[in-house]
């Protein structure tokens, strides 16, 4: 019979249908196939009486395993704090500097913080510490910093957040002034201030706020007008722009904003009420959007991100 030589496509039957010159015969599939189909079947047949799997009005059939993917989660997540209770329970009793001044522990608080700086703060100041270019977020990835950048004062800055301000010039000084002073920083962060800048800057006051070296105070978060860092941009019309507006000053519908919220409220009254050796006193809707384990984590991470002072 030609429908026995199955091997030779001229003797066997087709089904009629015809692709390209390619006939489809009437051959059955090969026997391992025809089983591996069957097994399949099987296996999710078994799938279907072990695992969770048809979904029901208000939930899902369960599966003889009771096996979910939250319940796994939630196991190895226990696992995972097990490994770090001991290292959480002695960063509570430490200090900052303690955590900084042990490498264990520093290492520890380093590699547990890059999911929490990943959550809470690269929003603003980009991954790894570096925001993006001119958005007015200070960069955590060098070694400027406004407010000082010994690991107390880095603590303080996460607790309390930080607010500072820079009065507006536009109702105060004359056009030629504010293009003396946009030349002046421009050459300043050159190496190139010339004595009439200095004159200027002296005597319209921003020596008040950046230092008799232009260097700023840490104490009031005013910016270093000598390196070439720029918190908004070096651009001279970004520079007069600041000028005339300034910073959060509440007086110009115009200004810059720029403030960091606090992240434990909490924690800085505390902070404030030692630095006067007092007992702190709480009005009872401090918010603490992190711990004080994690500010300090948060703080040694910051530090050793910018190599902190």
């Amino acid at each position: 019979m030609m429908a026995d030589n199955k091997k030779n496509p001229n003797e066997v039957p087709d089904t009629g249908h015809e692709w390209d010159g390619i006939r489809e015969l009437e051959n059955p599939p090969p026997r391992w196939w025809t089983n591996a189909l069957y097994l399949s079947g099987l296996l999710v047949l078994v799938y279907f009486i072990l695992y969770p799997s048809l979904p029901l009005i208000n939930d899902s059939t369960k599966g003889l395993l009771g096996w979910t993917q939250i319940k796994e989660y939630k196991e190895d997540l226990a696992k995972v704090q097990d490994v770090r209770a001991p290292y959480e329970e002695k960063l509570a009793s430490m200090t900052a500097e303690e955590i900084l001044a042990d490498t264990e522990m520093r290492n520890y608080a380093v590699g547990s913080s890059k999911v929490l700086f990943g959550d809470n703060c690269a929003a603003c100041h980009g991954t790894g510490g570096v925001p993006a270019k001119n958005s007015g977020y200070p960069i955590l990835a060098d070694d400027d910093w406004l407010y000082g950048g010994d690991i107390n004062t880095i603590v303080t800055s996460l607790a309390a957040g930080r607010h500072g301000m820079m009065m507006a010039h536009e109702k105060t000084l004359k056009p030629e002034e504010v293009d003396g002073l946009v030349k002046f920083v421009e050459n300043l962060s050159n190496g190139k201030a010339t004595e009439a800048g200095w004159k200027l800057f002296n005597e319209k006051g921003c020596v008040g706020c950046h230092g008799a070296d232009a260097k700023g105070i840490h104490e009031l978060g005013s910016a270093n007008l000598t390196d070439k860092i720029w918190r908004f941009s070096g651009d001279p019309e970004e520079v007069r722009y600041t000028i005339l507006h300034g910073v959060n000053d509440p007086s110009d519908p115009l200004t810059r904003v720029a403030i960091m919220p606090a992240w434990n409220e909490k924690l800085a009254v505390k902070l404030e009420a030692e630095k006067w050796d007092e007992e702190p006193e709480y009005e009872g809707d401090e918010t603490q959007r992190l711990s004080v384990t994690e500010i300090k984590k948060l703080a040694v991470y910051v530090h050793q991100l910018g190599g902190g002072q």
